[in-house]
């Protein structure tokens, strides 16, 4: 009986050591292609900036024109900043908060109904772009950033 439990234990260690390496080409691919569509959305944002100006204004939003352009830059910056993987967990929580905003202002149905109705939650266009911007917020850029390559030039070690 112990060596079943033994070798089902290194069967499970194994498999979480291969699930574990896909880590950071799943953060790879997630901060690429989030990244891209939070910087599409501030280009259309900026690049549209009348139309966001009404809708920003039409949500009693402060100051709609200087909002819209803000909000544009976040995206836009902000998403380059991920595909880059530059400042990665700054930008991850600069970018939840935007999300987090954009439920509270434009879709707080959605946001309220988050236990009694989650498909209504999860189906707003806020949510896969919040949901992207808290991964890498928690779970960091992965191995293929520029933010490891930073913190690794600059550890004391490669100094000696």
């Amino acid at each position: 009986m112990n060596s079943i439990i033994h070798i089902l234990r290194r069967l499970y260690e194994l498999f979480a050591s291969v699930a574990s390496s896909a880590r950071s080409p799943f953060l790879l691919l997630v901060r690429l292609y989030w990244g891209w569509q939070f910087t599409q959305t501030g280009w259309g944002k900026l690049h549209h900036l009348q139309q966001v100006t009404a809708f920003f204004a039409s949500l009693g939003l402060p100051a709609p024109g200087a909002t819209a352009v803000f909000v544009g830059c976040v995206e836009l910056f902000g998403g380059l900043l991920l595909i880059a993987g530059l400042g990665s967990r700054l930008t991850g929580l600069v970018l939840t908060g935007n999300m987090l905003v954009a439920y509270i202002t434009a879709d707080r149905e959605a946001l309220l109904s988050v236990f009694s109705n989650p498909g209504k939650f999860y189906g707003a266009d806020p949510y896969t772009f919040l949901f992207a911007a808290v991964l890498i917020l928690i779970f960091g850029p992965g191995w293929f950033a520029l933010d490891t390559v930073i913190a690794h030039c600059a550890s004391p070690q490669d100094q000696l």
